[in-house]
């Protein structure tokens, strides 16, 4: 488990996390949603270590990870901006990694590289930019860390990969119990193969939750009555958000979908229907409830 307490990072004057405090759990898949510039890529820095937090804590399983290099054995971190030796193959970057991992897989490596048709032999320099995002995630992968962090996760790859790649990584975490972080500006691009998912904002944790609760606590209904009605019918049952087009209103809930839907039945609409939503849809929802507009988040 990862167990953030009041973490604070400045750069100079500008303040880029301030006070965060974030629970990760062990062998889940953690997606950090934010717009550009909320402080994901520093945080997941500070966490490996690569820079050094001002305040607070940041303990795995327990330990804290600066300076200490037996926990960083166990950590295994992909940035956004892809630093590739110049001349190297894909074997090569293997290799580089292999000095470093006690647990490293070469042969997961090259089971990989098949999958994905790339040439192990191959020079990276003459790659396009998501066949080399394809080779980094490969090696990180291999590596077999308990921790896995990537950053910007999927940047650069096209939507076959992308699919391909959310695949590998689900089996990867099923199969070792890893547990993965990763970030990312774009909400659709995680929603379906994470399971928790916070949003960073001014260098905080603004909100966090497993998906399927978020999925399961809130809905949509559209409802209609033969005679004239308006929000005040439904105030019993707290909605969250009410608009009304016509005769037809849609009305958001988050409660016990049993308990509503008995409760709506009772009061004998014409048109009752119960619709899914986005998750995208229940952040904006989200965010209304605790002040904010999500256009102001993202």
């Amino acid at each position: 488990m990862i167990k953030i307490t009041d973490l604070n990072k400045t750069f100079g004057n500008k303040k880029v996390l301030e006070n965060l405090n974030c629970n990760i759990q062990t062998g889940s898949i953690y997606g950090l949603i934010g717009a550009n510039g909320a402080g994901k890529s520093t945080l997941l820095r500070i966490i490996n270590d690569v820079y050094r937090k001002d305040s607070g804590s940041v303990l795995i399983d327990g330990e804290e990870v600066q300076d200490n290099e037996k926990l960083k054995q166990r950590l295994a971190f992909l940035p956004d901006d892809l630093y590739l030796i110049q001349g190297y193959t894909l074997k090569d970057m293997a290799k580089f990694y292999e000095a470093m991992y006690e647990k490293f897989d070469m042969k997961y490596v090259e089971e990989l590289a098949g999958i994905l048709k790339l040439d192990l032999n191959t020079k990276l320099d003459s790659f396009s930019k998501g066949m080399k995002r394809q080779c980094a995630l490969i090696c990180i992968l291999a590596t077999n860390a308990d921790y896995m962090f990537f950053d910007e996760t999927f940047d650069g790859l096209d939507p076959v990969v992308r699919n391909l790649m959310k695949k590998i990584l689900a089996k990867h975490m099923a199969n070792k119990n890893t547990t993965i972080i990763m970030t990312s500006h774009n909400l659709r691009e995680l929603e379906d193969i994470c399971d928790n998912l916070g949003v960073l904002y001014k260098g905080g944790v603004l909100f966090e939750s497993d998906i399927d609760t978020l999925k399961t606590n809130m809905f949509k209904v559209q409802i209609s009555f033969k005679e004239e009605f308006n929000e005040e019918i439904f105030k019993d049952l707290n909605p969250i958000s009410y608009k009304k087009v016509g005769s037809v209103a849609t009305v958001i809930f988050k409660d016990e979908k049993e308990k509503v839907e008995e409760a709506l039945k009772k009061m004998n609409p014409v048109i009752l229907d119960f619709l899914s939503l986005t998750l995208e849809e229940i952040f904006i929802y989200e965010m209304e409830v605790i002040g904010y507009e999500f256009n102001q988040v993202f």
